[in-house]
């Protein structure tokens, strides 16, 4: 894959086939309870190496069901939550209702905006801790987005995204099976979603019970407090849909000024590598 110039600048038009995250991320919030919130705290404790974020500023940049804006808030963050996709920022909006229920909660903002609108993200100004964990590769400018959010990173902050590996062929495949599912009527959708689905968690399942893990779909606390079939559907359903490998992502943020701090990648896999990425300076 060739990377574009980070001075590349990329017009866009809507993309038809856009999955509707927002909708399935509705869904999940009906699933959320203290030990899934829990399980989201403790997965951003130990990738960021801290304990809590008492003092940091939090930027969720496509915060989706709003359940990592919540765990970082709770961790206490002062944090800001965006999402291009109004169900999702009406997610985020629930959550802080319910968890936070003043008005003037000043430490915890939600907005809409995209991380492609650098005019919108020019205003946000700079944050310690930019977490975007399996976002960036679905705005349908995947390289434009990573560049945009570097700029969001105070010196001496943390970068923390997660973006799907590149299989290859194999992804190529997955991207036309997420195209299919998007241009298929929704009454006609679980002809797509309902065999893939059952095979996906088959797999996983099997796979946990062979290495002496209790099975993941049994367990919240276990996918950093989501849901399986939450992440089947996002999985299946998830397009735009770009792909990058470890390698393509470490360099293209060296040249950035930020060095790997922790990185757990997928191998061979499907899933995402997850990256932990300081900013030169402070």
């Amino acid at each position: 894959m060739t990377m574009p110039s980070i001075t590349q600048v990329q017009t866009l038009k809507p993309d038809p086939d856009t999955f509707e995250f927002g909708k399935n991320w509705q869904r999940f919030l009906r699933l959320l309870d203290e030990e899934r919130i829990a399980s989201a705290e403790s997965s951003l404790k130990q990738m960021l190496g801290r304990e809590d974020l008492r003092g940091q500023t939090f930027l969720d940049v496509g915060s989706g069901s709003g359940l990592f804006s919540l765990a970082a808030r709770r961790l206490g963050a002062r944090v800001l939550s965006f999402d291009s996709d109004r169900e999702s920022v009406a997610c985020a909006m629930h959550l802080r209702q319910k968890f936070f229920p003043s008005d003037h909660d000043e430490d915890w903002r939600i907005e809409q905006g995209s991380a492609l609108d650098r005019e919108y993200l020019e205003r946000l100004g700079r944050f310690d801790v930019v977490y975007s964990w399996g976002v960036l590769h679905h705005t349908g400018a995947m390289w434009n987005a990573l560049q945009n959010v570097s700029t969001l990173v105070n010196p001496g902050g943390a970068l923390f995204i997660a973006i799907y590996n590149d299989q290859g062929t194999l992804s190529k495949i997955w991207k036309g099976v997420k195209r299919a599912y998007n241009r298929t009527p929704g009454s006609f959708r679980f002809v797509i979603l309902w065999p893939i689905g059952a095979c996906l968690i088959a797999g996983i399942t099997i796979k946990d019970i062979v290495h002496g893990k209790r099975p993941r779909i049994f367990s919240k606390s276990a996918g950093r407090g989501m849901s399986p079939w939450t992440d089947v559907v996002d999985w299946v359903g998830g397009y735009p849909f770009e792909v990058a490998s470890a390698k393509q992502i470490v360099d293209f943020y060296q040249d950035l000024g930020f060095q790997v701090e922790r990185l757990v990648t997928c191998g061979r896999k499907s899933g995402c590598n997850q990256f932990v990425l300081r900013k030169a300076g402070a």
